[in-house]
């Protein structure tokens, strides 16, 4: 199982920021509880189960093992991630 990291790339608020997703909801709450996200910052919709990160958060989240992920090189890998978060926003995946 893994948690991914897409590259920082919507700007909102004056930063770029990025998307954390995981194979499975308990994973990316746990890591993002280690990155200090509160639960409240969850975003559970039909788009994609995620938590999003400023570029910073994103640097971090990486040194603590999480997959980077490019929209723009691993579009296979993505589509996959994307699927899955898209489920498990729909409450159709574990």
């Amino acid at each position: 199982m893994a948690v991914y990291v897409d590259d920082a790339v919507t700007p909102w608020r004056g930063q770029r920021w990025a998307h954390l997703m995981a194979d499975t909801l308990d994973e990316l709450h746990a890591f993002a509880a280690a990155l200090g996200i509160p639960r409240r910052a969850f975003q559970d919709k039909t788009s994609g189960a995620h938590y999003d990160l400023p570029a910073p958060l994103r640097e971090q989240a990486l040194q603590l093992g999480a997959v980077a992920i490019s929209r723009h090189r691993d579009r296979e890998q993505m589509r996959v991630v994307i699927a899955r978060a898209k489920a498990q926003g729909r409450g159709q995946a574990p």
